[in-house]
């Protein structure tokens, strides 16, 4: 996909106004950085950092049973919430494979609201159309809904000064109005610091986005765009879909098997999991920690004692640690455990590392 024809969020404008740099990802062009990926990551850690992530996806699911319809397929139980919260959600192919990791907003008995990744969306809205009866509906409004999200210590501080609500439970949502505009203020986030997400409507976007810039640099923070965002979520060892979550990597590998509804009667993939996670998966997702100067990436070989264990999946270089970092599937057969040494392969350099169960920094996401 070439820049020409990569897709716009609602505000690009503002972003180049803002001074933003660019970058494709998920076929949109996205912010990367305004002034300085550490800046941000810092800002968002110790103050406040505000993100448009406009082009993850929307959409709705509605008629009579919808939610019922939705916790048949996907993973997660809906009916351990409420209407007025949220739950991480993953979309598996019948043989436990993840289409996409999404959030779910249980609006109602006969509507669900969810979030999927921007790449993901047609193909997570396709496997529920193709499945749901003909008395459920779901729609595609990816470009109904701006999002934006609010991170860090002083989040409440700026929504506070916009008048918008605060105290809702971690995961949960209410359904607002700033200066008469309907907008869904949510405590959830990506970057492991208290926070919230702002969904106001497409042609919205601007006018919020504005109001928001104001408020967070008066609290000290900063615009902050894709590439905190992804040395933010890789501290945290949040997983990203293409990198630690893919139709060939299961949430048993992925160590996310705490958002599935083991005791449902059904979902998409519960058989192939449930065999999976009684035989034990044969890889499974850990952290890497840089004991020497080095920053590591994704697709770089782990080595113990010379003898290839995994790969990793996503690295970064840590601004909280200073040091380089890294998410791997490592082989179940080699038993790593958090403490172990072992190598990766850096472009032919020996990188040692210590073996580490994420989060690599305190969440304080509560």
């Amino acid at each position: 996909m070439t820049d020409t024809n990569l897709l716009q969020g609602p505000i690009h404008d503002v972003h180049v106004e803002l001074g933003a740099t660019f970058a494709p990802f998920g076929g949109w062009a996205m912010p990367v950085s305004y002034a300085g990926t550490v800046g941000e990551h810092t800002a968002t850690r110790t103050t406040v950092g505000l993100f448009d992530v406009s082009h993850l996806g929307k959409a709705t699911v509605r008629g009579a049973g919808a939610a019922a319809f939705v916790n048949s397929a996907l993973t997660n139980d809906l009916g351990r919430i409420r209407p007025g919260k949220a739950q991480y959600t993953l979309c598996c192919t019948p043989e436990g494979g993840v289409i996409d990791d999404l959030i779910a907003y249980y609006v109602g008995d006969d509507e669900v609201f969810l979030v999927p990744n921007a790449a993901n969306t047609a193909a997570v809205v396709a496997e529920l159309r193709t499945a749901a009866p003909e008395a459920i509906t779901v729609t595609d409004e990816h470009r109904e809904y701006a999002v934006f999200a609010v991170q860090g210590p002083k989040s409440t501080e700026v929504l506070a000064a916009l008048g918008l609500p605060t105290e809702m439970e971690y995961m949960a949502y209410t359904d607002a109005q700033w200066q008469g505009r309907p907008v869904r203020v949510c405590r959830t986030g990506y970057t492991g610091e208290h926070g919230y997400e702002l969904l106001p409507t497409w042609d919205d976007a601007e006018a919020v986005f504005r109001a928001l810039v104001e408020r967070v640099r008066a609290a000290g923070g900063e615009p902050a765009g894709l590439g905190a965002r992804d040395t933010l979520r890789t501290e945290m060892g949040y997983p990203l879909h293409g990198h630690e979550l893919s139709v060939d990597i299961t949430p048993n590998q992925a160590r996310t098997g705490w958002a599935v509804g083991w005791k449902k009667p059904e979902f998409w993939g519960k058989a192939a999991l449930e065999q999976e996670k009684a035989d034990g998966p044969r890889r499974t997702l850990l952290g890497l920690k840089a004991l020497d100067r080095g920053v590591l990436r994704q697709g770089q070989t782990v080595l113990r004692e010379g003898e290839p264990v995994g790969e990793t999946t996503s690295g970064t270089f840590s601004p909280s640690l200073k040091v380089g970092i890294a998410l791997a599937l490592l082989d179940t057969d080699a038993k790593l455990e958090p403490g172990d040494e072992v190598e990766v392969d850096v472009r032919g350099r020996k990188l040692r590392c210590a073996v580490v169960k994420p989060p690599f920094v305190e969440t304080n996401t509560k």
